[in-house]
Protein backbone atom coordinates (compact mmCIF):
# COMPACT_ATOMS: atom_id res chain seq x y z
CA UNK A 1 0.00 0.00 0.00
CA UNK A 2 0.87 3.82 -0.53
CA UNK A 3 1.14 6.14 2.19
CA UNK A 4 -2.28 7.28 1.57
CA UNK A 5 -3.83 3.89 1.84
CA UNK A 6 -1.54 2.86 4.75
CA UNK A 7 -3.21 5.81 6.58
CA UNK A 8 -6.43 4.81 5.78
CA UNK A 9 -6.05 1.23 6.56
CA UNK A 10 -5.09 2.80 10.66
CA UNK A 11 -8.59 4.66 10.24
CA UNK A 12 -10.17 1.47 9.19
CA UNK A 13 -8.75 -0.60 11.78
CA UNK A 14 -9.90 1.85 14.37
CA UNK A 15 -13.44 1.51 12.40
CA UNK A 16 -13.61 -2.41 13.30
CA UNK A 17 -12.86 -2.07 16.70
CA UNK A 18 -15.54 0.71 17.00
CA UNK A 19 -12.97 3.28 17.99
CA UNK A 20 -14.04 6.61 16.89
CA UNK A 21 -14.51 5.13 13.93
CA UNK A 22 -16.60 7.43 11.63
CA UNK A 23 -14.76 10.46 12.68
CA UNK A 24 -11.67 8.50 11.78
CA UNK A 25 -12.47 7.98 8.87
CA UNK A 26 -13.40 11.85 7.87
CA UNK A 27 -10.41 13.16 9.24
CA UNK A 28 -8.36 10.61 6.84
CA UNK A 29 -10.33 12.07 3.71
CA UNK A 30 -9.94 15.91 5.21
CA UNK A 31 -6.48 16.41 2.67
CA UNK A 32 -8.45 15.30 -0.52
CA UNK A 33 -9.43 18.90 -1.39
CA UNK A 34 -9.15 21.45 -4.04
CA UNK A 35 -9.66 25.35 -3.61
CA UNK A 36 -12.71 26.44 -5.59
CA UNK A 37 -13.65 23.01 -6.70
CA UNK A 38 -17.67 23.71 -7.00
CA UNK A 39 -16.94 26.91 -8.82
CA UNK A 40 -15.14 24.50 -11.31
CA UNK A 41 -18.14 21.91 -11.76
CA UNK A 42 -21.77 23.02 -13.36
CA UNK A 43 -23.92 20.07 -13.01
CA UNK A 44 -27.27 19.65 -15.02
CA UNK A 45 -29.96 17.29 -13.43
CA UNK A 46 -30.97 14.05 -15.53
CA UNK A 47 -32.48 11.67 -12.56
CA UNK A 48 -33.38 13.11 -9.61
CA UNK A 49 -35.45 10.57 -7.91
CA UNK A 50 -37.36 10.89 -4.10
CA UNK A 51 -35.25 10.20 -0.64
CA UNK A 52 -35.26 11.39 2.60
CA UNK A 53 -33.22 13.82 4.13
CA UNK A 54 -29.66 13.59 4.94
CA UNK A 55 -28.56 12.38 8.08
CA UNK A 56 -25.59 11.94 10.52
CA UNK A 57 -24.83 8.51 11.43
CA UNK A 58 -22.36 10.26 14.38
CA UNK A 59 -19.05 8.59 15.58
CA UNK A 60 -20.49 5.05 15.07
CA UNK A 61 -19.30 2.65 12.24
CA UNK A 62 -23.14 1.99 11.01
CA UNK A 63 -22.87 3.58 7.08
CA UNK A 64 -24.66 0.41 5.88
CA UNK A 65 -27.24 0.74 8.04
CA UNK A 66 -28.00 4.63 7.51
CA UNK A 67 -27.37 3.96 3.89
CA UNK A 68 -29.34 0.83 3.69
CA UNK A 69 -32.72 2.22 5.54
CA UNK A 70 -32.37 5.38 3.29
CA UNK A 71 -32.57 2.77 0.69
CA UNK A 72 -36.10 1.47 1.93
CA UNK A 73 -37.46 5.06 2.61
CA UNK A 74 -36.84 5.37 -1.01
CA UNK A 75 -38.67 2.20 -1.45
CA UNK A 76 -41.60 3.68 0.59
CA UNK A 77 -41.67 7.24 -2.32
CA UNK A 78 -41.38 4.67 -4.86
CA UNK A 79 -44.33 2.74 -3.95
CA UNK A 80 -46.37 5.66 -3.43
CA UNK A 81 -45.99 5.28 0.38
CA UNK A 82 -45.29 8.58 2.80
CA UNK A 83 -41.72 7.66 4.00
CA UNK A 84 -41.03 7.62 7.54
CA UNK A 85 -37.38 8.01 8.69
CA UNK A 86 -36.38 4.28 10.41
CA UNK A 87 -34.33 4.11 13.17
CA UNK A 88 -31.41 2.94 11.88
CA UNK A 89 -30.24 2.14 15.12
CA UNK A 90 -32.31 -0.80 15.79
CA UNK A 91 -31.39 -2.03 12.45
CA UNK A 92 -27.50 -1.99 13.73
CA UNK A 93 -28.41 -2.83 17.40
CA UNK A 94 -30.00 -6.49 15.93
CA UNK A 95 -27.79 -6.86 13.39
CA UNK A 96 -24.88 -7.16 16.67
CA UNK A 97 -27.19 -9.40 18.30
CA UNK A 98 -26.73 -11.82 15.24
CA UNK A 99 -23.49 -10.98 14.47
CA UNK A 100 -22.51 -11.70 18.31
CA UNK A 101 -24.17 -15.17 18.13
CA UNK A 102 -22.21 -15.94 14.85
CA UNK A 103 -18.92 -14.55 16.40
CA UNK A 104 -19.67 -17.27 19.52
CA UNK A 105 -20.40 -19.85 17.02
CA UNK A 106 -17.62 -20.20 15.35
CA UNK A 107 -15.47 -19.49 18.60
CA UNK A 108 -14.50 -15.63 18.26
CA UNK A 109 -12.23 -16.52 14.29
CA UNK A 110 -14.75 -13.28 12.70
CA UNK A 111 -14.51 -10.21 12.69
CA UNK A 112 -16.06 -7.65 15.53
CA UNK A 113 -17.07 -4.06 15.84
CA UNK A 114 -19.81 -1.98 14.31
CA UNK A 115 -20.06 -2.82 10.44
CA UNK A 116 -22.37 -4.50 8.44
CA UNK A 117 -23.66 -5.14 4.67
CA UNK A 118 -26.67 -3.66 3.28
CA UNK A 119 -28.23 -6.82 2.94
CA UNK A 120 -28.09 -6.72 7.17
CA UNK A 121 -31.22 -4.35 6.71
CA UNK A 122 -33.14 -6.49 4.90
CA UNK A 123 -32.04 -9.32 7.68
CA UNK A 124 -32.92 -7.64 10.50
CA UNK A 125 -36.29 -6.08 9.21
CA UNK A 126 -37.28 -10.16 8.16
CA UNK A 127 -36.80 -11.27 11.22
CA UNK A 128 -36.97 -8.26 14.16
CA UNK A 129 -39.21 -5.77 12.09
CA UNK A 130 -38.68 -2.16 11.84
CA UNK A 131 -39.48 1.13 14.02
CA UNK A 132 -39.38 5.06 13.37
CA UNK A 133 -36.60 6.85 14.68
CA UNK A 134 -38.53 8.80 17.05
CA UNK A 135 -39.69 5.29 18.66
CA UNK A 136 -36.16 4.42 18.93
CA UNK A 137 -33.48 7.17 18.46
CA UNK A 138 -30.50 5.32 20.00
CA UNK A 139 -29.28 8.39 22.16
CA UNK A 140 -28.64 9.22 25.74
CA UNK A 141 -30.65 12.10 27.32
CA UNK A 142 -28.50 15.17 26.27
CA UNK A 143 -26.61 13.29 22.78
CA UNK A 144 -27.32 14.43 19.58
CA UNK A 145 -24.95 12.60 18.03
CA UNK A 146 -24.18 8.60 17.92
CA UNK A 147 -21.05 8.12 19.73
CA UNK A 148 -20.16 4.33 20.39
CA UNK A 149 -16.41 4.33 21.31
CA UNK A 150 -16.73 3.53 24.97
CA UNK A 151 -20.22 0.61 24.10
CA UNK A 152 -18.19 -1.23 21.41
CA UNK A 153 -15.02 -2.17 23.47
CA UNK A 154 -17.44 -3.07 26.40
CA UNK A 155 -19.41 -5.56 23.78
CA UNK A 156 -16.75 -6.65 21.90
CA UNK A 157 -15.12 -7.82 25.35
CA UNK A 158 -18.24 -9.90 26.51
CA UNK A 159 -18.70 -11.92 23.01
CA UNK A 160 -14.63 -12.63 23.62
CA UNK A 161 -14.90 -13.79 26.53
CA UNK A 162 -17.92 -16.56 25.69
CA UNK A 163 -16.27 -17.25 22.79
CA UNK A 164 -12.91 -18.56 24.99
CA UNK A 165 -15.47 -20.49 27.39
CA UNK A 166 -15.13 -24.04 27.35
CA UNK A 167 -18.80 -24.63 27.63
CA UNK A 168 -20.47 -21.07 26.84
CA UNK A 169 -24.59 -20.93 28.96
CA UNK A 170 -27.18 -18.69 27.21
CA UNK A 171 -26.49 -16.24 30.04
CA UNK A 172 -24.45 -13.88 27.67
CA UNK A 173 -26.92 -12.83 25.22
CA UNK A 174 -28.55 -11.29 28.06
CA UNK A 175 -25.58 -9.57 29.38
CA UNK A 176 -24.92 -8.81 25.94
CA UNK A 177 -28.03 -7.14 25.11
CA UNK A 178 -28.45 -5.38 28.66
CA UNK A 179 -25.00 -3.41 28.02
CA UNK A 180 -26.74 -2.35 24.74
CA UNK A 181 -29.74 -1.21 26.79
CA UNK A 182 -27.13 0.58 28.93
CA UNK A 183 -25.92 2.55 26.68
CA UNK A 184 -29.00 2.50 23.32
CA UNK A 185 -31.91 2.39 25.75
CA UNK A 186 -34.37 -0.71 25.75
CA UNK A 187 -36.51 -0.95 22.26
CA UNK A 188 -40.09 -0.69 23.62
CA UNK A 189 -42.09 -3.58 22.81
CA UNK A 190 -45.07 -0.85 21.20
CA UNK A 191 -44.88 2.76 20.37
CA UNK A 192 -47.75 5.21 19.06
CA UNK A 193 -47.26 6.17 15.72
CA UNK A 194 -49.49 8.53 13.89
CA UNK A 195 -52.13 7.89 16.48
CA UNK A 196 -51.90 4.17 15.31
CA UNK A 197 -50.00 1.75 18.04
CA UNK A 198 -47.31 -0.78 16.44
CA UNK A 199 -45.13 -3.36 17.39
CA UNK A 200 -41.45 -3.42 15.74
CA UNK A 201 -43.29 -6.12 13.57
CA UNK A 202 -46.33 -4.63 12.50
CA UNK A 203 -44.97 -1.02 11.93
CA UNK A 204 -42.49 -2.91 9.41
CA UNK A 205 -45.40 -4.94 7.59
CA UNK A 206 -48.18 -2.23 7.37
CA UNK A 207 -46.12 0.86 7.15
CA UNK A 208 -43.04 0.50 5.34
CA UNK A 209 -44.37 -3.01 3.58
CA UNK A 210 -41.46 -3.58 1.42
CA UNK A 211 -40.98 -7.70 0.86
CA UNK A 212 -37.63 -8.05 1.77
CA UNK A 213 -37.18 -11.28 -0.54
CA UNK A 214 -37.86 -8.88 -3.34
CA UNK A 215 -34.15 -7.87 -3.19
CA UNK A 216 -31.17 -8.78 -4.80
CA UNK A 217 -27.06 -8.10 -3.79
CA UNK A 218 -25.06 -7.75 -6.95
CA UNK A 219 -21.17 -7.68 -6.82
CA UNK A 220 -18.69 -8.50 -9.53
CA UNK A 221 -15.13 -10.06 -9.48
CA UNK A 222 -13.70 -12.13 -12.59
CA UNK A 223 -12.40 -14.95 -10.22
CA UNK A 224 -16.37 -15.74 -10.03
CA UNK A 225 -18.53 -17.12 -12.37
CA UNK A 226 -20.27 -14.56 -14.70
CA UNK A 227 -24.33 -14.56 -13.75
CA UNK A 228 -24.18 -17.16 -10.96
CA UNK A 229 -23.78 -15.81 -7.20
CA UNK A 230 -21.17 -16.68 -4.56
CA UNK A 231 -19.96 -15.51 -1.05
CA UNK A 232 -18.36 -12.32 -0.91
CA UNK A 233 -15.47 -12.69 1.33
CA UNK A 234 -15.21 -9.31 2.91
CA UNK A 235 -14.82 -9.36 7.18
CA UNK A 236 -18.48 -7.44 7.11
CA UNK A 237 -19.81 -10.02 5.27
CA UNK A 238 -20.51 -11.97 8.52
CA UNK A 239 -23.79 -14.02 7.61
CA UNK A 240 -21.83 -15.36 4.59
CA UNK A 241 -24.34 -13.69 2.18
CA UNK A 242 -24.16 -14.60 -1.42
CA UNK A 243 -24.33 -11.86 -3.89
CA UNK A 244 -25.05 -12.73 -8.05
CA UNK A 245 -21.97 -11.95 -9.75
CA UNK A 246 -21.98 -9.74 -13.04
CA UNK A 247 -19.55 -8.18 -15.46
CA UNK A 248 -18.02 -4.77 -14.89
CA UNK A 249 -19.64 -3.03 -17.56
CA UNK A 250 -22.69 -4.79 -16.17
CA UNK A 251 -22.59 -2.60 -12.52
CA UNK A 252 -23.25 0.44 -14.18
CA UNK A 253 -25.63 -0.65 -17.15
CA UNK A 254 -27.75 -2.08 -13.86
CA UNK A 255 -27.54 1.26 -12.38
CA UNK A 256 -28.51 3.27 -15.40
CA UNK A 257 -31.44 0.93 -15.78
CA UNK A 258 -32.87 0.91 -12.43
CA UNK A 259 -32.49 4.88 -12.23
CA UNK A 260 -34.31 4.82 -15.68
CA UNK A 261 -37.19 3.04 -14.25
CA UNK A 262 -37.61 5.05 -11.15
CA UNK A 263 -35.54 2.48 -8.61
CA UNK A 264 -32.96 3.59 -6.58
CA UNK A 265 -29.68 1.75 -5.51
CA UNK A 266 -27.69 1.13 -2.14
CA UNK A 267 -23.66 0.94 -3.04
CA UNK A 268 -21.11 -0.11 -0.71
CA UNK A 269 -17.53 0.77 -2.15
CA UNK A 270 -14.16 1.79 -1.31
CA UNK A 271 -13.77 5.70 -0.21
CA UNK A 272 -9.88 5.40 0.71
CA UNK A 273 -8.37 6.60 -2.75
CA UNK A 274 -7.45 10.04 -2.85
CA UNK A 275 -9.36 10.57 -5.86
CA UNK A 276 -12.26 10.56 -3.64
CA UNK A 277 -12.90 13.88 -1.87
CA UNK A 278 -15.84 14.25 0.43
CA UNK A 279 -15.12 17.67 1.49
CA UNK A 280 -15.42 18.66 -2.54
CA UNK A 281 -18.48 16.54 -3.43
CA UNK A 282 -16.09 14.11 -6.54
CA UNK A 283 -15.17 11.09 -7.24
CA UNK A 284 -13.13 9.61 -10.12
CA UNK A 285 -10.37 7.90 -11.56
CA UNK A 286 -7.72 9.62 -12.64
CA UNK A 287 -6.10 9.27 -15.95
CA UNK A 288 -2.59 9.79 -14.67
CA UNK A 289 -1.43 8.01 -11.40
CA UNK A 290 -1.91 10.11 -7.83
CA UNK A 291 1.73 8.51 -7.06
CA UNK A 292 3.00 10.46 -10.15
CA UNK A 293 1.91 13.84 -9.80
CA UNK A 294 3.11 17.31 -9.36
CA UNK A 295 2.16 19.08 -5.98
CA UNK A 296 0.51 21.74 -8.97
CA UNK A 297 -1.53 18.82 -10.47
CA UNK A 298 -2.48 17.52 -6.60
CA UNK A 299 -3.75 20.82 -5.66
CA UNK A 300 -5.96 20.89 -8.62
CA UNK A 301 -6.89 17.22 -8.68
CA UNK A 302 -10.88 18.57 -8.19
CA UNK A 303 -11.16 21.38 -9.53
CA UNK A 304 -13.29 20.89 -12.67
CA UNK A 305 -14.04 17.90 -14.62
CA UNK A 306 -10.15 15.62 -15.61
CA UNK A 307 -9.82 12.95 -18.00
CA UNK A 308 -10.10 9.56 -16.56
CA UNK A 309 -8.48 5.98 -17.08
CA UNK A 310 -10.19 3.53 -18.60
CA UNK A 311 -10.19 0.63 -15.71
CA UNK A 312 -10.47 -3.03 -16.69
CA UNK A 313 -11.76 -6.14 -15.11
CA UNK A 314 -8.19 -7.06 -14.67
CA UNK A 315 -7.61 -3.55 -12.90
CA UNK A 316 -10.74 -4.56 -11.06
CA UNK A 317 -9.79 -7.90 -9.32
CA UNK A 318 -6.43 -6.99 -8.65
CA UNK A 319 -7.29 -3.94 -6.57
CA UNK A 320 -9.52 -6.21 -4.73
CA UNK A 321 -6.95 -9.10 -4.14
CA UNK A 322 -4.36 -6.16 -2.60
CA UNK A 323 -6.41 -4.39 -0.43
CA UNK A 324 -6.70 -1.54 -2.68
CA UNK A 325 -9.97 -1.69 -2.69
CA UNK A 326 -11.53 -2.26 0.63
CA UNK A 327 -15.05 -2.13 1.98
CA UNK A 328 -15.11 1.16 3.50
CA UNK A 329 -18.69 2.77 2.79
CA UNK A 330 -21.99 2.15 2.27
CA UNK A 331 -24.14 4.93 0.60
CA UNK A 332 -27.34 5.84 -1.73
CA UNK A 333 -27.73 6.35 -5.19
CA UNK A 334 -30.31 8.53 -6.19
CA UNK A 335 -30.06 9.51 -9.75
CA UNK A 336 -27.60 10.90 -12.04
CA UNK A 337 -26.02 14.31 -13.53
CA UNK A 338 -24.31 15.67 -16.85
CA UNK A 339 -20.89 18.40 -16.35
CA UNK A 340 -20.47 21.25 -18.37
CA UNK A 341 -18.64 18.57 -20.80
CA UNK A 342 -21.42 16.08 -20.83
CA UNK A 343 -19.70 13.52 -18.57
CA UNK A 344 -22.63 11.82 -16.56
CA UNK A 345 -22.11 11.20 -12.67
CA UNK A 346 -24.27 9.51 -9.91
CA UNK A 347 -25.95 11.50 -7.31
CA UNK A 348 -24.64 9.91 -4.38
CA UNK A 349 -26.50 10.70 -0.72
CA UNK A 350 -24.26 10.13 2.26
CA UNK A 351 -24.83 9.65 5.55
CA UNK A 352 -21.93 12.15 7.06
CA UNK A 353 -24.54 15.16 7.48
CA UNK A 354 -24.37 18.36 5.84
CA UNK A 355 -20.56 18.79 5.86
CA UNK A 356 -19.68 19.40 2.29
CA UNK A 357 -19.96 21.56 -0.82
CA UNK A 358 -23.28 19.95 -1.46
CA UNK A 359 -24.55 19.30 1.57
CA UNK A 360 -24.81 16.00 1.88
CA UNK A 361 -24.35 15.11 -1.68
CA UNK A 362 -21.57 13.91 -3.92
CA UNK A 363 -21.21 13.01 -7.57
CA UNK A 364 -19.46 9.97 -8.17
CA UNK A 365 -18.20 9.30 -12.07
CA UNK A 366 -19.32 5.57 -13.33
CA UNK A 367 -15.58 4.41 -13.95
CA UNK A 368 -15.24 5.28 -9.79
CA UNK A 369 -18.43 3.28 -9.89
CA UNK A 370 -17.13 0.23 -11.98
CA UNK A 371 -13.45 0.38 -10.16
CA UNK A 372 -14.73 0.54 -6.76
CA UNK A 373 -18.07 -0.74 -6.25
CA UNK A 374 -17.88 -3.91 -3.63
CA UNK A 375 -22.06 -4.73 -4.01
CA UNK A 376 -25.23 -3.16 -4.88
CA UNK A 377 -28.44 -3.87 -3.13
CA UNK A 378 -31.93 -2.79 -5.99
CA UNK A 379 -35.53 -4.35 -6.15
CA UNK A 380 -35.38 -6.98 -8.37
CA UNK A 381 -37.60 -5.01 -10.73
CA UNK A 382 -34.93 -2.71 -11.38
CA UNK A 383 -33.15 -5.35 -13.14
CA UNK A 384 -34.03 -5.52 -17.28
CA UNK A 385 -35.96 -8.70 -18.47
CA UNK A 386 -32.65 -9.77 -19.90
CA UNK A 387 -30.30 -9.29 -16.73
CA UNK A 388 -33.25 -11.26 -14.77
CA UNK A 389 -33.16 -14.06 -17.40
CA UNK A 390 -29.14 -13.84 -17.24
CA UNK A 391 -29.35 -14.52 -13.18
CA UNK A 392 -32.32 -16.54 -13.03
CA UNK A 393 -34.62 -14.29 -11.39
Amino acid sequence: MNWYKSIVAGAFLLSSVSLYAQDNLINSLKNNTSDNSKEGFTFTEVINLGRTSIKDQGSSGTCWSYSGNSFLESEMIRMGKDPVEISSIFTARNTYIEKAKNYVRLHGNQAQGDGGQLHDVLTIFKKYGAVPYDAYTGLAEGQNRNNFSEMSPILQSITSSVAKSKKPTSNWINAFTAAMDSYLGEVPESFEYRGQTYTPRTFADEVVGINPDDYVGISSFKEHRYYDTFVLLIPDNWSFESFYNVQMQDLTDIIDQALQKGFTVAWATDVSEKSFSWKNGVAYVPEKPIETMSSTELDDLFNGPKKEAQITEDQRQAAFDNFQTTDDHGMHIVGTVKDQNGKEYYIVKNSWGETNDYQGYMYATKEFVKYKTISLLLHKDGLTKDMKGKLGL
